[in-house]
Protein backbone atom coordinates (compact mmCIF):
# COMPACT_ATOMS: atom_id res chain seq x y z
CA UNK A 1 0.00 0.00 0.00
CA UNK A 2 1.54 3.31 -1.05
CA UNK A 3 1.72 6.40 1.14
CA UNK A 4 -1.10 8.19 -0.73
CA UNK A 5 -3.45 5.21 -0.30
CA UNK A 6 -2.65 5.10 3.42
CA UNK A 7 -3.38 8.84 3.77
CA UNK A 8 -6.70 8.46 1.96
CA UNK A 9 -7.65 5.49 4.13
CA UNK A 10 -6.77 7.53 7.24
CA UNK A 11 -9.03 10.39 6.08
CA UNK A 12 -11.98 7.98 6.01
CA UNK A 13 -11.08 6.50 9.40
CA UNK A 14 -10.61 9.96 10.94
CA UNK A 15 -14.10 10.91 9.76
CA UNK A 16 -15.84 7.65 10.73
CA UNK A 17 -18.36 9.61 12.85
CA UNK A 18 -19.59 11.45 9.75
CA UNK A 19 -20.61 8.24 7.99
CA UNK A 20 -24.36 8.01 7.52
CA UNK A 21 -26.94 6.94 4.95
CA UNK A 22 -30.46 7.74 3.82
CA UNK A 23 -33.66 5.83 4.66
CA UNK A 24 -33.52 4.34 1.16
CA UNK A 25 -29.85 3.51 1.72
CA UNK A 26 -30.69 1.64 4.93
CA UNK A 27 -33.28 -0.49 3.11
CA UNK A 28 -30.94 -1.10 0.15
CA UNK A 29 -28.00 -2.14 2.36
CA UNK A 30 -30.19 -4.35 4.55
CA UNK A 31 -31.62 -6.08 1.45
CA UNK A 32 -28.29 -6.42 -0.43
CA UNK A 33 -26.39 -7.82 2.57
CA UNK A 34 -29.39 -9.84 3.83
CA UNK A 35 -29.07 -8.18 7.25
CA UNK A 36 -31.60 -8.54 10.03
CA UNK A 37 -30.31 -5.72 12.22
CA UNK A 38 -31.57 -2.24 13.12
CA UNK A 39 -28.41 -0.16 12.82
CA UNK A 40 -26.92 -0.81 9.39
CA UNK A 41 -24.76 2.34 9.61
CA UNK A 42 -23.11 1.02 12.78
CA UNK A 43 -22.66 -2.36 11.11
CA UNK A 44 -20.93 -0.72 8.13
CA UNK A 45 -18.75 1.51 10.34
CA UNK A 46 -17.54 -1.54 12.26
CA UNK A 47 -16.66 -3.27 8.99
CA UNK A 48 -14.72 -0.19 7.80
CA UNK A 49 -12.86 0.05 11.13
CA UNK A 50 -11.81 -3.62 11.00
CA UNK A 51 -8.05 -3.92 10.43
CA UNK A 52 -8.69 -6.51 7.71
CA UNK A 53 -10.80 -4.05 5.68
CA UNK A 54 -9.29 -3.06 2.35
CA UNK A 55 -10.09 0.59 1.59
CA UNK A 56 -9.43 2.31 -1.72
CA UNK A 57 -10.60 5.62 -3.13
CA UNK A 58 -11.60 5.83 -6.78
CA UNK A 59 -12.98 9.11 -8.05
CA UNK A 60 -15.58 10.41 -5.65
CA UNK A 61 -16.09 7.17 -3.73
CA UNK A 62 -14.34 4.97 -1.20
CA UNK A 63 -14.69 1.23 -1.68
CA UNK A 64 -14.30 -0.85 1.46
CA UNK A 65 -13.97 -4.61 1.09
CA UNK A 66 -14.09 -7.12 3.94
CA UNK A 67 -15.72 -10.48 4.71
CA UNK A 68 -16.87 -10.89 1.10
CA UNK A 69 -18.77 -7.58 1.08
CA UNK A 70 -18.07 -4.25 -0.61
CA UNK A 71 -19.31 -0.99 0.94
CA UNK A 72 -19.41 2.15 -1.24
CA UNK A 73 -19.10 5.50 0.58
CA UNK A 74 -19.20 8.96 -1.04
CA UNK A 75 -15.91 10.71 -0.20
CA UNK A 76 -17.45 14.20 0.06
CA UNK A 77 -20.64 13.60 2.04
CA UNK A 78 -19.61 10.38 3.88
CA UNK A 79 -22.91 8.86 2.78
CA UNK A 80 -22.98 5.07 2.46
CA UNK A 81 -24.33 4.69 -1.06
CA UNK A 82 -24.65 0.93 -1.17
CA UNK A 83 -23.17 -2.36 -0.06
CA UNK A 84 -23.01 -5.67 -1.91
CA UNK A 85 -22.02 -9.26 -1.30
CA UNK A 86 -19.06 -10.03 -3.57
CA UNK A 87 -19.52 -12.94 -5.93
Amino acid sequence: MDENTMKEKQVLLDNIDKIHTTEMGIDRIRKNLKLDIDDVVDYCKNKVLDKACSICKQGKNWYCEIDNIKITINSYSYTIITAHILK
